[in-house]
């Protein structure tokens, strides 16, 4: 990807849940191009790279959102918002209890909504673009996943409604939904023998790397991106088409 043609020099960009995976990898291609990039992480104390302004959130806390929210106030401008954080729970619909569900909801689904409610309201003088990291499990479904998809589909869903409300704003709001990633939640999730017989499923032959899908990310928040609203792209190396 050329920098030549995406840069993000002067724009201060948030990515939450950047601190591995995915979220770092999309970090560091804003970083790499040019962008001020604040990345959110549940630990308090941060010794990563000295290219970001770090600053804890914690998804699952109402407190720690709020705070978040708070701090937001003292940035006169933000540019992109990506919003990463997530995780997941692999349980039998008979074996989830309330408080797993409330956990992957409140993780992924309403601290989105917060976060973005509050983003956008910095964005509505100047502008500005949204990126929800959904899931494939958005879209389909497997055995196991029932509270990981009802959060993702809800999250999909939120970035159509977002989409609705802020176009008039000019503030693009999509989300992109990974297939199988090579992150530390995929091997958390899937055994060996699990991502060995995915990788035979999809017809690419092999998980993705969290690099590829910075890529599709960079695009739908740059300035190529002028028209292109309430979508929700899969990166899936074609999985969802078999």
């Amino acid at each position: 990807m050329s920098d030549g043609i995406l840069n993000f020099k002067g724009k201060f960009v948030i990515v939450t849940g950047a601190t591995k995976g995915i979220g770092k990898s999309i970090a560091e291609l804003y970083a790499y191009l040019g962008a001020k990039v604040l990345i959110t992480g549940r630990s308090q104390m941060y010794d990563g790279s000295d290219d970001y302004i770090y600053h804890a959130l914690d998804n699952s806390s109402v407190t720690s959102v709020n705070e978040f929210i708070t701090h937001l106030n003292s940035y006169k401008k933000i540019d992109v918002f990506v919003n990463n954080a997530g995780i997941n729970r692999i349980n039998q619909i008979y074996d989830i209890s309330s408080c797993d569900f409330n956990e992957v909801i409140d993780v992924n689904l309403k601290a989105p909504f917060y976060l973005c409610q509050a983003v956008a309201k910095k964005m509505m003088a100047t502008g500005g673009k949204i990126l929800n990291v959904a899931s494939i499990w958005s879209v389909i479904t497997r055995e196991g996943r029932t509270s990981y998809i009802c959060s993702k589909s809800g999250l999909a869903g939120l970035t159509r409604g977002l989409a609705t409300d802020l176009a008039k704003y000019n503030i693009l709001v999509n989300s992109i939904s990974p297939g199988f990633i090579g992150t530390e939640l995929t091997y958390q999730s899937l055994s060996k023998a699990e991502i060995d017989n995915l990788c035979n499923q999809v017809p690419i032959g092999r998980l993705a790397s969290p690099s590829e899908i910075a890529n599709h990310a960079i695009f739908m928040t740059s300035d190529l991106n002028t028209y292109m609203t309430g979508q929700n792209v899969i990166v899936d190396g074609g999985y969802t088409n078999v």
